[in-house]
């Protein structure tokens, strides 16, 4: 059978089913893993979309037919995969997710030993070949060498380590909106629930493949007005709301304000420096100003990585850091395998809240207003090098810092940007801040924009 390449992305697996990506695909995908990584045991998870359970069987029928035992988690987040894989030292491990993707959209993210990610420089392209051409180094295994399946269930050991990361004892009553979006977070919530003082008032709460109120990505503007709503009507301390596989969480304040996900890094870069003074911080090229002003405030050291859970990762290892994080609301931490968590921020955020007695808003209405921006604004072109080349001619004069860390950045007295390319799509991906003038980072972005648009 002849498969396609398309699946097969930059840091992961995600593709159109059944066309891109298939139970022939995943029983293949299984096989190349076993063999890539000389796994002999490997740790499976699925989300709640209605062709994850077929993907994942025929990815397990895969991993046993090369001889490898599958620890099955079954329905989860992805986050849970990358604990157990660490937790259980397991050699490897895959979840079956799209995320946020549409509904007739699946994928996989792998890692190795230790919740290492497998990304495009890093074991991703040979099983790539090996899937697409079905060459494996040996056929199916004897019946007696057959990989075994065990059903294990992680939960209670995943969120005794959730609560690892906050005080219990410090915590007060808080009546939190929660809105899993019908994806997987919900079952993580009602385990926490017994556990924490807080009132939950639960959004689309159970996990439904069929997405009745769509796909779960609440970055997109439409998505957020329930939760913004719910906060309001029920007087809420705080609002969540997560995507698919919750490795992200989305904040609103008690006023229903949806909080951009660059002033959560700094709140939490804050919170880690707190408790361990001089740490390393890990952020990405987008927005940082805000972030570099928090981190060097309380002796830290920020420390800038190019955009994608594998850099980020990469980097935290190699800088020892104790916390990294993504405008894009990806929030990493050295104590969960380096890895992210849709789970351990808000954690933080309801601790911080409880210790201080200040609403998320008093957190950060402060540092919206010392560091407007323009969140990031994506514009479809059919040259994007060419036009990132003439950007930055056209800016390079009088500027104070050119950097080629992740796309173009480009930086001024009192304010800066950052345009790059996207991974998948010919699309180039704008982010404007200023030091205190919202009027001057709105005329920047517009500026920046109409250059992009006459560049066509």
């Amino acid at each position: 059978m002849q498969l396609k390449r398309d699946a097969f992305k930059a840091y992961d697996i995600r593709g159109r089913v059944p066309e891109e990506l298939n139970e022939e695909m995943a029983y293949r995908i299984g096989r190349a893993f076993c063999e890539i990584l000389s796994a002999e045991k490997v740790v499976v998870g699925r989300d709640i979309r209605l062709s994850s359970r077929p993907l994942a069987e025929a990815l397990i029928h895969g991993l046993t037919d090369a001889g490898c035992d599958v620890a099955d988690i079954g329905l989860c987040g992805t986050e849970q995969v990358y604990f157990a894989t660490s937790h259980l030292a397991l050699d490897g491990g895959i979840m079956v997710t799209a995320s946020h993707n549409p509904q007739n959209y699946n994928g996989m993210k792998l890692v190795r030993k230790g919740s290492r990610p497998i990304s495009g420089d890093t074991g991703l392209r040979e099983l790539e070949e090996r899937a697409i051409a079905g060459n494996f180094a040996q056929g199916v295994v004897p019946v007696e060498q057959l990989g075994r399946i065990v059903q294990v269930d992680i939960m209670q050991d995943y969120v005794e380590h959730l609560l690892t990361y906050i005080d219990c004892a410090a915590l007060k009553p808080l009546r939190i909106v929660v809105n899993s979006g019908n994806g997987c977070a919900g079952p993580v919530i009602d385990a926490l629930e017994k556990l924490l003082p807080f009132e939950f008032i639960k959004l689309n709460h159970n996990p439904d493949g069929t997405f009745p109120q769509g796909i779960p990505n609440p970055i997109l503007l439409e998505n957020q007005a329930v939760t913004a709503e719910a906060v309001r009507k029920y007087q809420a301390d705080l609002g969540i709301a997560w995507d698919g596989d919750f490795d992200r969480c989305f904040f609103f304040d008690e006023k229903g304000n949806f909080i951009e996900g660059y002033y959560i890094v700094g709140f939490l870069a804050q919170a880690f420096l707190r408790r361990q003074p001089g740490a390393k911080i890990i952020h990405d090229p987008r927005l940082t100003w805000n972030t570099i002003d928090l981190v060097e405030a309380l002796g830290g050291t920020p420390v800038q990585s190019k955009t994608g859970h594998a850099f980020i990762k990469e980097r935290m290892r190699l800088e020892d850091a104790v916390y990294g994080g993504e405008m894009s609301a990806h929030h990493y931490f050295k104590t969960f395998a380096y890895c992210d968590s849709g789970m351990i921020p808000w954690l933080l955020v309801a601790e911080s809240m409880c210790l201080t007695g200040q609403p998320l808003s008093k957190f950060v209405g402060e540092r919206i207003t010392q560091y407007p921006v323009s969140g990031e604004i994506n514009r479809k072109v059919s040259n994007p090098l060419n036009i990132l080349a003439r950007i930055e001619e056209s800016y390079a004069l009088n500027s104070l810092t050119i950097d080629h860390t992740d796309g173009l950045s480009i930086e001024y007295q009192d304010w800066r940007f950052n345009v790059r390319m996207s991974n998948t799509e010919p699309l180039l991906r704008l982010n404007v801040e200023s030091r205190g003038s919202a009027k001057l980072m709105k005329e920047k972005t517009e500026e920046l924009l109409h250059y992009i648009g006459d560049c066509q």
